[in-house]
């Protein structure tokens, strides 16, 4: 009771025209938490008064983005961070009451459309074209570049709503599906580009102790599915002048990949001049490095 009557007495004051009180009542509303959020929802309702609502709606963005960060960080010092699960949080922050359960269950019969094709026959490069056919054939995917400078194309759950998407929507979900079918694919840090790597692990035959050794068999673009060779890449970094080439051939973790998305979003949002959604972005990624492990 005594805090419905705090609460009540708080929500009374989001309309007083001093800046301080409102900072006051703004931070004690957030320790509430996301419980908040149904109180302020009502109060929009019933207001008649614009600027109050756009305050409210910013309290209702804040207690949002508070609750994103917190899950950010969790995502992020977790031992194995799931990649579809860290695209799932990019995706709430321009859908914070994204229906979770509907996105994995959407991604689970991709998963087991591609499953259904595949077979411990294939070889690596048929493996890819399971994966391609059933994506771009049968999903039908639409890629986009990045240069479109389009946030949407970004989120995992408009992905699979529309089929439309970008390097990195396309890309976490192609990867997201190797990481649960045992498909060595990986993304890879080259310049410029977000493209992913079939890894295969040699072994030694005479030697049991042997722990292999990683080579890349080809590249596979996720806007589309093509697949390069590496004299396509070697040509494509003598273009650009990339140096230290052995550095752009290691796996990304799955948090460098994520961090890798949100910094094209930021940037997206800075070319709109969406500078307020740029920062915040900014302010995820941030967490992701804050956490003292390595994203790399």
């Amino acid at each position: 009771m005594q805090q419905n009557k705090e609460i009540s007495a708080l929500l009374t004051l989001i309309d007083d025209p001093d800046d301080e009180v409102f900072d006051t009542v703004a931070e004690k509303l957030l320790n509430y938490g996301k419980e908040i959020i149904p109180n302020l929802e009502h109060l929009w309702e019933v207001t008649e008064d614009q600027a109050v609502q756009e305050r409210i709606e910013v309290l209702i963005h804040r207690v949002h983005f508070q609750d994103l960060q917190h899950d950010f960080m969790e995502w992020g010092r977790s031992k194995h961070p799931e990649l579809l699960r860290g695209a799932i949080l990019v995706a709430r922050y321009q859908f914070p009451d994204l229906n979770v359960p509907a996105i994995l269950s959407q991604f689970d019969q991709v998963r087991r459309n591609v499953w259904l094709e595949l077979n411990n026959y294939l070889t690596a490069l048929e493996q890819v074209n399971v994966f391609n056919s059933i994506l771009y054939n049968y999903y039908k995917l639409q890629g986009h570049e990045l240069t479109e400078r389009e946030p949407k194309h970004f989120f995992i759950n408009q992905v699979l709503e529309s089929k439309q998407g970008n390097a990195y929507s396309f890309g976490v979900l192609y990867l997201a599906l190797c990481e649960l079918l045992d498909i060595p694919i990986f993304a890879i840090d080259l310049p410029r580009q977000f493209v992913m790597a079939y890894v295969d692990t040699l072994h030694h035959f005479y030697s049991p102790d042997d722990e292999g050794v990683q080579q890349i068999q080809f590249y596979v673009d996720p806007i589309n599915g093509m697949v390069y060779t590496q004299k396509d890449v070697d040509t494509y970094l003598r273009k650009i002048n990339a140096h230290d080439k052995d550095l752009y051939f290691t796996p990304l973790t799955s948090k460098r990949v994520i961090f890798k998305m949100l910094e094209e979003l930021s940037l997206c949002y800075r070319y709109r001049r969406e500078e307020t959604k740029a920062d915040e972005i900014q302010q995820l990624m941030r967490l992701l490095v804050d956490d003292n492990t390595d994203i790399v």
